[in-house]
């Protein structure tokens, strides 16, 4: 094997590990967590065996605390020292996860600034109704990238309108009245705990919770929930109700500014 490709393999498995390292240092301690039980459990009989011989050398039936301790300790050093490194490969690869979702929260935020800046731009440079020609136009590229023929509509008992959800890309039966009405009562809501997540605002229009839905959400010094819609029509030709967010929703909202 050429230099040059040996150089390339080593490159790209240390991306790779560096990748996947929480997972692999969450598995390194969760297995010498269990190495360190092992080792103990091993240990025992020896020790056993030495606590016995001191109490003869000493002629006790029974040894102190101490004395137990100072004749043992070293039969346990070894599931000492893997309980150790175990305990230490968990600190690290929680470490390494809260450092990844900073990095993704201060990039989402700056995301989000950058957003609000070219949405305030385009609507003060052409106007309100360029910008809102503008947004039916996105409202329509989006559900022809997810024609309802390879999706499953979900049933609800909100309402029989075809809508679509641009956040979790999902196709559901609702009503546009009590979508509003959802929105409106998660604002009052909001009002006292200062933050709504996603996934109560799925709640309320009868759809299921989505992984990401409780790490966003709005916080009520970053704005209201803003829906905005759109109507279009499905790939089948069937009239279909665009759910847009005018405000996003953000991964720290739980925190108060």
């Amino acid at each position: 094997m050429k230099k040059s490709n040996i150089s390339k393999v080593l490159s790209s498995v240390r991306t790779s590990m560096a990748k996947h390292s929480p997972e692999i240092l969450t598995g390194i301690g969760i297995a010498g967590m269990i190495t360190t039980t092992v080792m103990a459990v091993r240990a025992t009989p020896k020790a056993l065996i030495l606590i016995e011989e001191r109490k003869e050398e000493i002629g006790a039936e029974k040894l102190e605390t101490v004395d137990t301790v100072k004749t043992t300790w070293f039969c346990y050093i070894p599931a000492a020292i893997t309980g150790t490194l175990s305990i230490v490969c968990l600190i690290g690869a929680s470490s390494v996860n809260a450092r990844r979702n900073a990095a993704l929260a201060t990039a989402y935020t700056l995301s989000e600034s950058a957003l609000k800046d070219y949405q305030g731009k385009v609507v003060e440079m052409f106007g309100e109704k360029k910008h809102e020609t503008v947004k039916d136009a996105i409202a329509k590229d989006k559900i022809e990238k997810n024609p309802i023929a390879t999706q499953e509509v979900i049933i609800t008992e909100k309402g029989n309108t075809l809508c679509y959800d641009v956040l979790s890309g999902r196709y559901f039966k609702g009503d546009i009245d009590k979508i509003k009405k959802a929105e409106n009562e998660l604002n009052r809501q909001m009002r006292d705990e200062m933050y709504i997540s996603l996934n109560d605002f799925y709640y309320e229009i009868g759809l299921e919770n989505i992984k990401l839905g409780d790490e966003l959400g709005w916080n009520i010094n970053e704005g209201y929930i803003d829906l905005s819609f759109s109507s279009q029509l499905a790939s089948d030709g069937t009239p279909c109700l665009v759910i847009d967010y005018a405000v996003a929703p953000r991964y720290d909202y739980r925190v108060l500014m």
